[in-house]
Parts: C-alpha cells; structure tokens; sequence
C-alpha cells in the first residue's frame, strides 16, 4: 500500500509538470546552453527535495494507518553488570620426578631379583643381589687382620701411656690399625654395590634384566624401572604473554579426557626462563594422586584464570557486526512501547572471549535492551517488536 501511495503521488507530480510544456532534459542537455542546464538541474533537485519530503509524509500517515504493517520480530536481552572470569586454556602431560631406571653400580652376574612388576616397594629396600666375585671372602680376611691389628694397638697404646716401649712401636701400631680400619669400610662399600636397592618409595613398573644375566654400570644395563605415583605435576607450556597473569599459587581447573575426571588444582612452579624457540615457560601443576589412577604422560587439559571482570556486561558474539571503518556495532532497543520499540546501532569496544560470550567495554550501559534473534535482519531507525526478553547472555 505505501508504493502504490507513491506512485500516486509521483504521477500527479508529473502530470502537473506536463500541463506547463517545459523542455524535456533531453532538449535541455541537447541546446548545450551551460545556462539552461544548470537552471534545468537546480529544477529536478528541487522536484527531487519536494517528492522526498512528500513520501515521507506518505509513510508516516501510511505506518500510522496500516494494523497490517510488517514490523520485524526480535527477542532482546537486558544488559547487566555480572563477574566475569576469563580462562587461558592449555594442554599438558602428567609427569613424576620419581620415575626412573635403576642400573646396577657393580658387574656381575644377577644371581638373585627380590621383586616383582607391581610391586610396592619401600626407599632402601633390597631389589636384586649381583655376585660379588669373591668380595665377601676378601672382606672376612681384611676383618681378620683388622681385628688382629686393633687388638695389637689397644695393647701397644697401653704400654705407651706407662712408659713402656718405643714410640715408634705405638705409632706403627696406631697406623696399621687405621689402614685396616680403612681396607674393610672400602670392602664394605664395594660389596654393598652388590645389592639393589630402592632409591625412594614407590612401584616396581618394570624388571628388565633376567636373574643370571651379566649387568654392568652404564648404559643399556637398566634392571629396573621404578615409579612412585603420589608426587605427580602436569607440565605445560605458557605463551610468554601471560608472564605477568600466570603465577605461582594460581588455581587450575584440570580435566583428564582419558579418566573423565575432572580436579581443581594450584600452580607449584611458573618458570623463569623463556624459551627462544617458541616463546613460552614452563610451568608446573600438582595433582594429587591418592588413588594411583593418573599416569605419567597421561593427557591432561588445564584452564587457568587470567582476566577477571566484576562488573562486566557480556553478550554473545554472533550479534555483533562490523561497519565499513572497521568498527563493530550492536543493535539496542529504544522508546519501548506496548513491546514495540525502534532498533537502534550502538557503536561498542570489546575485550576478552570466553566460548561464544566477549565483553563489552564501551558502548553499552547496564539495563540496554539489546536486540539478540532477529540482530542480523533489521536496520538502524526501523521499528521492531519484541517477543520474548532474554535472562542474559548466557
């Protein structure tokens, strides 16, 4: 109906300018009468100016008349300070400083292996006995004449201190005795070596060599492999940006996508030191492990609260557009209505993203009608109806 006003409208305009035989444009322009053309311009700008002011008045009478009018149906969310909690998301493996290979300190052969795979083993505890290659036989000798050399210089020193004998006597006594002394403690920290023992607490993962195989010190002469399951971190990577937001103390939410568990944790360690190949630090995460279910290199995802906002206005980030300077640009409602209002843009700046909400930093003022479904399809000034009002962004 409001074309067809138009039309009307246009043609008595028309059929008016008709009954006074002005020169079509055509003529106009044909005469080449730098005069006349420009009188002519002036002419159809001021028609233009009259059938633009026109139609409005049509339009206005016509929206005012018209139940029938096609007004563009949206629903809004009402803009509200809340907290808001930024988390940085990152992936990391479960590790333990007590996870290591045992080798033996002694050749020989492996006469003997005291443990099994999935055994729980204490710090100190005997794994395996290595032959000794006659070191007991050379150690009960040594203690022999340890013996004799101690009993010797008790005996000396005593006549020493009566006045009776040389003190060279007492000497040599007293220096033979030491070196005895010395021989046998060598002996027994030598064939100590040929007992494994546990260096800490934990489980036998793994027993790699068999019992009568010749082990040696070195590489390649692993016996065992030994873990203790309590004292376990998750160590990721922190881009450099964070150094300042990501510190020690810091609480964690950890998830393991494996276990489906998920913990909430702190940060024992931030790193100092940035490495230059990809611009990150390392950081540590103490997991508590009572149970024994997380394994080291497990698959742990971490999120870590870096920006935190307590009156933050957030709304999601499909309705936000873009103009063609660059900026974006929500549509808000206003002069509300029996639920009919008009939409209008609002010029907004935004922050930080969390899933699909962004904080607004600017442009927006709590209780703002914001216009949510229906964003993309209406245009600034154009009346709207609201059917439903959203809680919030959420």
């Amino acid at each position: 109906m409001r074309k067809i006003y138009s039309l009307f409208a246009i043609t008595l305009l028309l059929a008016s300018c008709g009954g006074k035989k002005e020169q079509s444009v055509q003529d106009v322009v044909a005469s080449n009468d730098l005069a006349k053309i420009r009188e002519k311009k002036a002419s159809v700008e001021d028609k233009i100016q009259t059938l633009t002011e026109d139609i409005k008045l049509l339009n206005s009478k016509i929206s005012e008349l018209d139940t029938n009018k096609k007004v563009p149906l949206i629903t809004v969310l009402s803009a509200k300070e809340e907290v808001f909690k930024h988390y940085l998301e990152l992936q990391g493996n479960v590790q333990t400083k007590q996870n290591v290979l045992i080798y033996p300190e002694m050749p020989g052969q492996l006469v003997r292996i005291y443990v099994k795979e999935g055994q729980q083993v204490r710090k100190g505890q005997a794994l395996a006995k290595i032959d000794d290659g006659g070191l007991s036989n050379q150690l009960a000798q040594v203690e022999t004449q340890a013996a004799l050399a101690e009993t010797t210089y008790k005996r000396q020193k005593r006549l020493w201190e009566q006045k009776i004998g040389s003190e060279i006597q007492y000497l040599q006594a007293k220096t033979n005795y030491e070196a005895q002394t010395n021989a046998v403690n060598q002996l027994r920290r030598q064939l100590a070596k040929s007992v494994i023992t546990a260096p800490f607490s934990g489980v036998i993962d793994d027993v790699i060599k068999e019992q009568g195989t010749v082990v040696a010190p070195g590489m390649g002469s692993e016996v065992f492999r030994i873990v203790n399951l309590k004292d376990m971190y998750i160590e990721t990577d922190v881009p450099e940006s964070y150094i300042t937001s990501i510190k020690k103390g810091k609480v964690v939410e950890v998830e393991f996508p494996v276990l489906g568990e998920k913990m909430t944790s702190k940060i024992r360690q931030a790193g100092n030191f940035i490495n230059p190949a990809n611009r990150t630090f390392k950081v540590e995460v103490g997991v508590p492990n009572a149970d024994g279910k997380i394994k080291p290199n497990l698959t742990a995802k971490l999120k870590i609260n870096d920006y935190s906002n307590e009156k933050a206005i957030l709304i999601p980030q499909s309705i936000i557009s873009e103009n063609a300077n660059g900026e974006q640009y929500i549509y808000v409602v206003e002069n509300i209505k029996d639920e009919v209002g008009t939409a209008k843009q609002a010029i907004i700046s935004t922050g930080k993203t969390q899933g699909d909400i962004i904080e607004v930093l600017s442009g927006v003022e709590s209780g703002v009608k914001i216009i949510d479904e229906g964003a993309r399809s209406v245009k600034n000034g154009q009346e709207v109806k609201i059917l439903t009002v959203s809680q919030d962004a959420k």
